[in-house]
């Protein structure tokens, strides 16, 4: 046990006085004991310095804090105890010489380190306490917000938190008790915490029985739809969005990514709202993460730690899978940090002379050989995917690609026209592993149809290259149906981030057909003119309507490619029906 803070200039005699300190006792019930605010103030007086302490739930001292005439630091409190549900079970007692009441810095620790409560005794000019003032977080009680209701309801401001801290006394997130003098403090610490506690476990309710994580979803940037875009993410994670914040200025802290004003309001409503996790709708630096998860004691995750969760989730081949590691690997390599990694220990031996290697370095060491491991393995991907198109090339088959906006409806696409049953769901990247069917054209004309990972706009560029041996097979498509959501408001620019990374992929001179999917929930007078203003074949795969217009399209494109001439397609009647065979997988 030590004593921490300016001992600078301490008398031998005082700092044993300080040292003593750590024997005192308090009930469980007081917030502090008289015997040890007495002992508190004397110390004090004496050395003309705030003097605080740090007790545990059991009245016991944990730590003995120093300050000057003015302030002091409370020391680093680690994690004890920090959970859902839960404060710090630590309360912070200390001196004012002057008897001014709790400061913004008592009041931003009380928050930031979830504390039980802080608490200020004045020092009286004969060395007694006098006035005592202590403050908790008061009681609030926040109904569930679930992920889909959050992405319904935020532009309302449902569940929203708001921009800035009321300025109301009334209506601080503070209760506040002074007592004139410690003999009068009528206060139960224990039962007052028990109730706080029980109350926010209540919120939280079943969450914690399920798993389910919840997290304050925090949006930095100005774009609504962009946000809008991140609580879909959030609801195709399984995450529970506990609360949403936004920053109307929309600007990041360079290092903390909140100022510390924000970073209050995100530490009091994660408390309140039992959240664990913050989600931001921006990218972050390594830095920036670990400073904000340090100041908030709440897990840091950016959009594209999101996404790629998301991507984990839906891998199901060992393609898939191999191209998801890759691409978590490349991102937390450069954030793999001493906590992660663990310092205290070095490894060396035979062939490595001297202090050998950190365990943080030979962590970075085995992320690096097993990203070379992967993109070996993507390589060879690549390379079979290559012997497998050459082969569907001999065969005369031409391929259709579908392509779009993640959650357009292309699986759902793909089963309709194949009377397949490939996954889809409302639901962001519900396909990430591609997906091949045959299917038989009016003329009698046989093509490969496959389905693709959707597309998202600013897509990770770890993600691009780590998915660019699947993305390839774009590459040999005869013809790439874009499927367009006609029912979303932002159609055009999610169509530009498609056609923009089709570019990008060096595919923008693939032909292409846009499929307005969706009509069914777009009034119909209005289906026409946005078909014709996209030059777009109008189509609902749920309805099943318009598939036979897109057949008869999709293969008047295909006749002017020398596949389909040399395998000699017959002209047909218009109006024969269009043939289904069997799905059957191109592997």
């Amino acid at each position: 046990m030590q004593i921490e803070g300016h001992l600078k200039g301490l008398k031998t005699s005082e700092r044993r006085a300080l040292e003593r300190t750590f024997r005192r006792r308090v009930a469980a019930d007081q917030v502090v004991s008289p015997e040890l605010a007495r002992h508190l103030t004397e110390l004090s007086l004496a050395i003309g310095r705030q003097v605080g302490v740090l007790l545990t739930r059991d009245g016991e001292v944990r730590n003995v804090v120093v300050g000057d005439a003015h302030q002091l630091t409370v020391p680093d409190v680690g994690r004890l105890r920090g959970g859902v549900g839960r404060f710090r079970g630590l309360r912070w007692v200390h001196t004012h010489l002057r008897g001014e009441p709790l400061t913004q810095d008592d009041l931003n620790d009380l928050i930031l380190l979830r504390l039980d409560l802080v608490a200020m005794i004045e020092v009286r000019s004969d060395g007694l306490p006098g006035r005592v003032e202590l403050a908790h977080l008061a009681p609030l009680t926040s109904p569930n917000l679930d992920a889909e209701d959050a992405a319904q309801n935020w532009a309302s401001g449902a569940e929203a938190i708001e921009e800035q801290p009321s300025t109301n006394d009334s209506e601080e997130p503070f209760q506040r008790v002074e007592s004139p003098d410690i003999h009068r403090l009528d206060f139960d610490f224990l039962a007052t915490m028990r109730a706080l506690e029980a109350e926010m476990r209540r919120v939280v309710g079943g969450s914690e029985r399920t798993g389910q994580e919840r997290a304050l979803v925090i949006g930095l940037r100005s774009e609504e739809a962009h946000f809008s875009e991140t609580l879909e993410l959030v609801r195709s994670a399984g995450v529970v969005a506990a609360g949403t914040l936004r920053s109307k200025a929309g600007k990041v802290h360079p290092r903390t990514v909140l100022g510390r004003g924000k970073l209050q309001q995100t530490v009091l409503e994660s408390m309140r709202r039992g959240a664990t996790v913050a989600i931001f709708d921006i990218d972050l630096k390594p830095a920036q993460a670990r400073a904000f998860e340090d100041a908030t004691g709440l897990k840091a995750i950016d959009r594209t730690q999101l996404i790629l969760d998301v991507f984990a989730q839906r891998a199901r081949s060992g393609d898939g899978k191999l191209q998801v590691e890759l691409a978590q690997l490349k991102y937390s390599l450069p954030r793999l940090t001493r906590k992660d990694a663990g310092l205290s220990r070095l490894a060396g031996g035979i062939g490595g002379r001297g202090p050998g290697e950190t365990l943080l370095e030979i962590g970075r060491r085995r992320i690096r050989d097993r990203i070379r491991k992967l993109e070996r393995q993507t390589q060879r991907l690549s390379r079979q995917r290559d012997v497998r198109r050459r082969r569907r090339s001999r065969r005369g088959l031409p391929v259709l690609s579908i392509v779009g906006y993640t959650n357009a409806g292309k699986s759902t696409l793909l089963n309709a026209m194949t009377a397949s049953e490939v996954a889809a769901a409302n639901r962001l990247f519900m396909t990430l592993d591609p997906t091949s069917r045959r299917l038989r054209f009016p003329r009698e004309g046989e093509v490969i149809i496959t389905d693709t990972v959707g597309f998202l706009s600013e897509l990770p560029r770890d993600l691009v290259a780590a998915f660019r041996a699947t993305l390839e097979e774009l590459g040999d498509a005869d013809l790439l149906l874009h499927v367009l959501d006609a029912a979303d408001p932002r159609l055009d620019e999610k169509r530009r981030a498609v056609e923009s990374l089709l570019e990008e992929l060096e595919l923008g001179h693939l032909p292409r057909l846009r499929v307005l999917n969706k009509i069914d929930l777009v009034d119909s007078s209005r289906v026409s003119e946005m078909a014709r203003q996209l030059d777009a074949v109008a189509v609902s795969a749920v309805e099943r309507q318009g598939l036979g217009r897109l057949l008869q399209v999709a293969e008047g494109r295909l006749r002017k490619a020398p596949s389909l001439e040399d395998e000699g397609m017959r002209d047909r009647p218009d109006e024969a029906p269009f043939g289904l065979d069997m799905p059957r997988s191109e592997h």
